[in-house]
């Protein structure tokens, strides 16, 4: 990938090194961070500290790093709004803070009486240590994250003009440079920076649009940019609703509620995380709509930006590009990190747990893995999360909930045909191609499945004990 010449043209001296200073920045929030830990000898404590900061992530840190986290989609996000408007805030917005509100009143309280570490550690108190294991698996094909891969090399591309595979490279190493300094405790303190940075940077481009431009230029634009639904069918917009379920078992959610001081914490934190949330969606969204307005050709993938950097004054653009960039590092680092646990913690035998070398090893292996997979969907974000987002909300999303909300749980074997049927049947749905010739998404087909199994499977039991 070339480098657009607008990009180039448009950045200044004064730009390079505001963006170079606040990007370099991020490892001096890790090294304070690390520097204000207290020494640990107990080792179970040293590995809860390791893994969640020892339970003490305060209201503050908690949103900080929940916000920072949850929105390193930023490429994928500006794109959808550029091409459809308010149907952005809908699918990627309404949908998930109704979820949001759904794991704080619903799903907080019943974790509270489970001591886990990780959510797989959560699945197997629940039914069993074969289903914590395929819960596991399924965390990392949702964690391996190849879309925040695909964005930090898409800015390094925009900024410096380099290769987006080099760029994708280039943004993984480093990441990995502070990841494995201090555990999640690096993980909360770089969030804390830069969740400053990304809110700061998209209100400002809406806020210079308005004094700009008013409102007027938004005449020029389809009324299908106004409307909920854009140019979609109902039952398409529904698709990223049941997507968006998918946060009842993100396995980010569950690590800071874990990580919390308590639970009632957690609670308020995704309250208030949800308010912040809701004004980012929509200063990104009426921002890239503005940039439609004004450049309706560009490059939907680049147009939000490209606009930003135009519209910005010098030294600005900077800040803007290192917002944009801290987005997606705080969310491509807890990935990688959460991926890394997952299998050090989860995947691996237990006599390999609390060791940090498994654990570092654990973490390479994701970025690895996240850069190979990110050169195999060419940068398409928007199909990468069209596709392992079905595939995870499929597999486990109905399995979980079911332990829930029935009295009797499933048995470990339940559990893990029912995740199966689910993934499974989501898969052979779009690879036959069924998706295209029904217009149907695989996540109706996978759910549809994992509940029917659920079903059989409670029946069943309740039916045999009846005859006994």
């Amino acid at each position: 990938m070339i480098k657009d010449p607008i990009i180039s043209e448009l950045l200044s001296l004064a730009d390079y090194i505001v963006f170079i200073f606040l990007t370099l920045l991020t490892l001096g929030f890790v090294l304070y961070g690390n520097y204000r830990k207290k020494k640990i000898t107990d080792k179970d404590e040293s590995y809860l500290d390791l893994m969640l900061m020892g339970r003490k992530l305060t209201l503050p840190m908690f949103i900080a790093t929940l916000v920072a986290t949850w929105y390193g989609g930023v490429f994928g996000v500006s794109q959808i709004a550029f091409e459809n408007g308010i149907f952005n805030f809908v699918s990627q917005g309404v949908f998930w803070y109704l979820t949001y509100i759904l794991f704080a009143v619903f799903v907080i309280k019943k974790i509270k009486n489970y001591n886990a570490i990780t959510l797989p550690d959560l699945v197997g108190q629940m039914f069993g240590p074969r289903s914590e294991k395929l819960a596991a698996v399924f965390n990392i094909l949702n964690l391996v994250p190849i879309v925040y891969t695909i964005s930090l090399g898409l800015v390094l591309n925009m900024v410096f003009g380099i290769d987006l595979s080099y760029g994708i490279i280039f943004g993984v190493l480093f990441v990995l440079s502070y990841s494995f300094i201090g555990g999640f405790r690096s993980i909360v303190y770089s969030d804390i920076f830069q969740f400053f940075i990304m809110i700061i940077s998209i209100i400002s481009v809406l806020l210079f649009s308005y004094f700009k431009y008013g409102t007027e230029v938004f005449s020029v634009l389809p009324d299908s940019f106004f409307h909920p639904l854009g140019t979609f069918t109902l039952l398409e917009t529904f698709a990223w609703g049941l997507i968006a379920l998918s946060t009842l078992v993100d396995p980010n959610f569950y690590q800071r509620c874990f990580a919390a001081e308590n639970f009632e914490t957690a609670k308020k934190g995704i309250f208030l995380s949800t308010i912040v949330w809701i004004i980012f969606d929509l200063s990104l969204t009426f921002g890239a709509i503005y940039a439609r307005s004004i450049l309706p050709d560009a490059s939907p993938q680049n147009g939000y930006f490209i606009y930003a950097l135009q519209l910005l004054p010098d030294g600005f653009r900077g800040f803007f590009l290192a917002g944009i960039c801290a987005t997606i590092l705080s969310t491509l680092d807890s990935y990688i990190f959460l991926a890394g646990s997952t299998i050090s913690h989860d995947l691996l035998p237990k006599r390999f747990q609390g060791k940090m070398w498994t654990h570092n090893i654990g973490i390479l292996s994701v970025a690895l893995l996240s850069i190979c997979l990110a050169n195999f969907f060419e940068g398409n974000i928007k199909n990468v999360w069209k596709t392992l987002g079905s595939l995870s909300s499929s597999g486990l999303l109905i399995p979980i909930l079911s332990g829930y909300l029935l009295k009797k749980k499933m048995t470990d074997t339940a559990f893990v045909i029912s995740s199966l049927a689910g993934a499974l049947g989501a898969m052979y749905w779009r690879l036959s191609g069924a998706k295209y010739e029904y217009n149907l998404d695989e996540i109706y087909i996978g759910m549809s499945l994992s509940l029917i199994s659920i079903i059989i499977f409670y029946f069943s039991s309740n039916h045999s004990k009846e005859l006994k």
